[in-house]
């Protein structure tokens, strides 16, 4: 399995519209190929990440484009870009 971690910063002013947005899109996200879970993070000042853990690198690497296109919704609220990166999974517990 392969993890994508995506650092991201919205602005303050547009956290509430970027949350509303976010569970708009869920179907979107949850359809990529490959995708067994999604997690998403913010702090009250937009600081936050996305986690998203997928069947292998590269699956998730033939969802760019995909995943690109749905950063791209956000662009009104986003403060700066976001900054993915990718990990080898070597643990993925939950209680």
């Amino acid at each position: 399995m392969f993890a994508r971690i995506t650092h991201y910063k919205m602005k303050k002013s547009s956290i509430e519209a970027a949350t509303a947005l976010i569970e708009e899109l869920k179907p979107q996200i949850m359809a990529m190929p490959g995708m067994h879970q999604f997690l998403n993070t913010m702090n009250d000042d937009g600081s936050g990440c996305v986690i998203s853990v997928n069947e292998s690198r590269e699956i998730a690497d033939k969802n760019a484009e995909k995943t690109a296109a749905l950063w791209g919704t956000f662009a009104d609220h986003l403060e700066s870009q976001p900054k993915p990166e990718g990990f080898d999974v070597i643990g993925n517990w939950s209680a």
